[in-house]
């Protein structure tokens, strides 16, 4: 009899070649963890080849509510010989290594699950054995695995069925007779009825149901799947997905749909970005909103084109020539990713100007267990003003007290609409007098008032006299929350104070949290800590104490608590 895993919590890390089905497994095993009522957190780390190099799909998977992932390893499903090298120091004193039968590479010291894999199926799949090995081993049902299986090949592959649930039979009859350390994990505390849902694909859901009708890109990783989840629901959700020759075609196009009409969007990461700014400032002056959604990896240049960072913040929050005002949003986690696009795009309608989701390679990958997000009776964005509200001559930039101006849309009244990217008139003609200019550049700073009157505050969690206050934004907050968690268990008086609205900044908001603090420590995944600096600029209190991460990797909770140690 196999013992029950009394932690609460296993991580699973599949490991070996692009191309070895290491995807095919992960995904098929997520869903059943949370199909069987558990939390689970999944993080991708592949390399920049379609075949070959080293790759990863951790699932880190419990009966509590799991926020991050975690590094060290309790099951480690060897696809190739060299992920057990790889991987061999980060296991578990109750770890269990599944490798290939055949296998000749050594696991001194690792508890080894040899697995005859060709006598359970044919090569074609073995994954799917392996997948097989592994559900049974953490203790999930036989056939709610086998549903997950056939709802990811029954459309695409249906000849493949049959096969697949051979092989999948044929590893939970194998691993019926076999005594394993204790890596069952212990009944749910819920039932299913959750969904398995990554940062992008919420981040499109969001989009979609905030009345997204264009969006223009130019593939780059780890923003296309963005688009793609676009794509996917184009003719069900009446959306056109364009793909551009280029980042600057595909702002510029989406500009010209937002002034047409069509709430708009694009998707990219910072080399793409860069090619975009000129855009950005464009939006700025012909008053179109557009969210811009920048999904973040390491950079100079190309950097490491499939790894994560938050490394954009200051680039996102500077892009663009000239001033105009602008918000940035930072999900926190998955569930935020759908909420924050859907208010980024009200936001952008509302104060007509660009608006910026600023995510990164593990949220964009990172798949959750979350609650089916309620879409009835959403309100959708309704680009423009009703043409018969309006008499008199037409302004598009009219003056106002709040910097908005009244927006009618080119073509469907008999109001002429002018827009130029030149400095202009009220009416939208280009213009050279200087006073007109001054005017026009106070109007649309006026707006910024208006957005931070609806600045998201951070979300504070914790004592309110803490020892210790963490502060960090975007993506690291799950590890954080995590690793204040563990501080707490041991005595200590812990704060967090996680930002998901990075600009603009409210002091009121969050200052007198920081005052309080006996001290204060950011965490953030860049090397200069940005949104650090953002905060002194704003507020003039300075967070010395850093824990920066910036070697292609998320921030977990491991490595909070042990870059805490490092400056204290």
């Amino acid at each position: 009899m196999r013992q029950e895993n009394t932690s609460g919590d296993v991580n699973i890390v599949i490991g070996g070649e692009a191309g070895q089905g290491l995807v095919t497994v992960g995904d098929i095993l997520s869903k059943t963890v949370v199909r069987a009522g558990y939390s689970m957190v999944v993080t991708q780390s592949y390399m920049s080849r379609i075949r070959g190099g080293h790759n990863t799909y951790c699932i880190r998977a419990g009966i509590d509510e799991l926020q991050a992932p975690r590094e060290s390893v309790d099951v480690l499903v060897a696809m190739n010989d060299e992920t057990v090298g790889l991987h061999r120091g980060e296991m578990t004193n109750r770890g269990c290594v599944i490798i290939d039968g055949k296998s000749k590479v050594s696991s001194d010291g690792l508890a080894r699950l040899a697995v005859p894999f060709s006598e359970l199926s044919d090569k074609r799949y073995f994954n799917i054995a392996a997948l097989g090995v592994v559900a049974s081993l953490i203790g999930l049902d036989e056939e709610l695995t086998a549903g997950a299986v056939d709802d990811a090949f029954g459309r695409k592959h249906p000849e493949s069925v049959e096969a697949n649930r051979a092989a999948l039979a044929k590893a939970y009859d194998w691993m019926k007779s076999r005594r394993l350390p204790g890596l069952v994990l212990p009944p749910p505390r819920r039932s299913g009825g959750r969904i398995v849902m990554n940062g992008n694909q919420a981040i499109a859901l969001g989009a979609l149901s905030a009345g997204v009708k264009f969006c223009a890109f130019y593939p780059m990783t780890p923003a296309t799947s963005i688009v793609l989840s676009l794509a996917a629901a184009d003719q069900r959700m009446g959306v056109v997905v364009e793909q551009a020759e280029d980042e600057i075609a595909a702002i510029n196009m989406a500009i010209g749909a937002s002034f047409a009409g069509a709430p708009s969007m694009v998707a990219t990461s910072g080399g793409g970005f860069a090619l975009m700014t000129e855009g950005v400032s464009l939006a700025g002056i012909t008053e179109t909103p557009i969210l811009i959604a920048v999904a973040m990896r390491p950079g100079p240049a190309t950097g490491l084109p499939t790894r994560t960072a938050q490394g954009d913040l200051e680039f996102v929050l500077h892009s663009g020539h000239g001033e105009f005002p602008r918000a940035v949003f930072a999900p926190c986690n998955v569930a935020e990713c759908f909420h924050l696009t859907r208010g980024a795009m009200k936001l952008a309608e509302k104060y007509q100007s660009p608006v910026f989701i600023l995510t990164d390679q593990f949220m964009a990958d990172s798949s959750r267990a979350v609650e089916p997000f309620a879409l009835d009776g959403l309100d959708t964005v309704n680009p423009g003003a009703i043409p018969e509200s309006f008499n008199g001559l037409y302004k598009r930039y009219a003056l106002t007290q709040s910097g908005v101006s009244l927006r009618l849309l080119p073509g469907i009244s008999r109001n002429l609409v002018v827009a130029d990217s030149d400095e202009h008139t009220e009416e939208g003609h280009i213009t050279e007098d200087l006073a007109v200019r001054v005017a026009m550049a106070d109007k649309r700073s006026r707006k910024l008032g208006g957005i931070t009157s609806e600045v998201i505050p951070p979300q504070y969690v914790g004592d309110e006299t803490p020892e210790l206050l963490f502060v960090t934004w975007g993506s690291s907050s799950g590890s954080v929350l995590e690793a204040a968690e563990v501080l707490r268990a041991g005595g200590r008086k812990v704060g967090t104070l996680c930002f998901s609205q990075v600009w603009p900044l409210v002091p009121e908001q969050f200052v007198e949290r920081l005052e309080k603090a006996l001290r204060v420590v950011g965490v953030e995944g860049n090397a200069t800590g940005q949104f650090c600096r953002l905060i002194r600029r704003e507020t003039g209190f300075e967070i010395r104490d850093r824990v920066l991460r910036y070697d292609g990797l998320p921030v977990t909770p491991e490595f909070v608590l042990a870059g805490l140690g490092k400056v204290d």
